[in-house]
């Protein structure tokens, strides 16, 4: 009998680590790997998410505050939003612009004080001193100093020859040029120190600086009239501050105006008639900002003075501040310039003079920026500048 063979079954042996890999294997789906672009779709993802929570959080926030129960912060954010070409816009969003207007009106309202020229001379004789005491080491004959106050730094130079303040112009104002920035317009004309000047056309904060606004002179020639009505802040030629509400070419030519430029309106912060001081405050204008302004004591000296602002440390100044350092430090004349991310003072290696840490300083203080630009541009263009040019005879004194 034919007997059919038995099949031999193969038996494989898998032992128990090998039958849990086995097992995985069959059940694990194949990870796909991440590509570069699907990492850049992420993180644009989180990066928009972020910015819509925080654009509307920050809108949330100012709506409230613009329509909340405290009119006082209301005014404040308005007005100070208004000294910044690149955030005027911004109130309008939340207001009607009626109430901005309102807002904007009650800060332009002045209230005047009088001094007698003795009373105000007698208030700053804790400041003014001995004048041989108070040049005795100076360098590059000017002073240089900060000053600092409850919601600002301020950065103040005193020039003791009023005739070596001029306007200095980054062109000719006919070919179309841009402006040029505080460093360059110091190298143009060999200035050992600066500060910004006149008003200029700069919508929604981007303004090239090509030619200024308003009544404007320098080094003794008219170089811009173009009938705006501005507040006049100029030198004549016997070196003496002259500040206005408007003025016009012809009285500018009576008086003898060297160097001018114009900025806004209500700028007058202080003036003097010979017998009487009168500071121009503005009660109602508690907006903080960068400052900037000149002024001149009775002997002559010229005060140059910037604020910082836009920081924790330092939010700015309001207009009614920049009058009291004015005061303080003796000027009997005193007008505001342009302020905002136009705000900056140069002044030549003053970190080697005056022993600052180098490496505290940012890239444009390391070139001579004296104030912290804060502005999301490179220092601004402009069209003029209050240039002070270097002593003449080589004394420091």
């Amino acid at each position: 009998m034919n007997q059919t063979p038995k099949k031999r079954e193969r038996k494989i042996a898998f032992s128990s680590s090998d039958y849990l890999d086995y097992a995985g294997f069959q059940r694990r789906t194949p990870k796909k790997r991440m590509t570069a672009g699907t990492v850049v779709r992420r993180s644009l993802l989180v990066f928009f998410s972020l910015l819509l929570f925080i654009i509307i959080s920050v809108y949330t926030l100012v709506f409230t505050v613009a329509h909340g129960p405290s009119e006082t912060v209301r005014d404040l954010l308005v007005q100070a939003a208004d000294q910044a070409s690149a955030t005027k816009w911004v109130p309008y969003l939340f207001l009607d612009k009626s109430t901005v207007k309102e807002i904007l009106d009650q800060g332009d309202v002045v209230s005047r004080e009088v001094i007698s020229l003795q009373d105000y001379a007698d208030k700053g004789d804790d400041k003014v001193t001995d004048e041989k005491d108070e040049w005795e080491g100076t360098q590059d004959g000017l002073q240089f100093f900060t000053v600092k106050g409850a919601t600002y730094t301020a950065y103040m130079m005193i020039v003791k020859d009023p005739s070596r303040v001029f306007v200095g112009t980054s062109s000719d104002f006919k070919s179309g040029k841009q402006g040029i920035n505080i460093f360059d317009g110091a190298k143009k004309y060999g200035a050992v120190a600066a500060i910004n000047a006149g008003e200029f056309s700069d919508p929604g904060g981007v303004g090239t600086g090509d030619n200024p606004i308003g009544l404007t002179y320098s080094q003794g020639n008219c170089v811009w009239n173009d009938g705006q009505k501005r507040t006049f802040i100029g030198i004549d030629k016997n070196d003496r501050l002259v500040v206005s509400e408007p003025m016009t070419k012809a009285k500018a030519e009576e008086l003898g105006i060297r160097d001018a430029v114009s900025f806004q309106r209500g700028n007058v912060l202080i003036t003097n008639d010979g017998d009487n001081i009168t500071l121009h405050r503005a009660d109602g204008n508690t907006g903080t900002a960068q400052r900037t302004a000149i002024g001149q004591r009775a002997d002559g000296a010229i005060i140059l003075l910037v604020t910082d602002g836009r920081t924790a440390s330092s939010i700015g100044a309001t207009h009614n501040d920049v009058i009291d350092i004015m005061v303080e430090y003796g000027a009997v004349t005193a007008g505001m310039l342009d302020g905002g991310s136009s705000a900056m003072m140069y002044y030549e290696n003053y970190f080697d003079k005056y022993g600052y840490d180098v490496e505290k300083l940012d890239k444009y203080q390391k070139r001579g920026l004296v104030n912290k630009y804060k502005a999301f541009t490179t220092p601004r263009k402009m069209p003029t500048f209050f240039m002070v040019a270097p002593v003449s005879d080589g004394t420091e004194g």
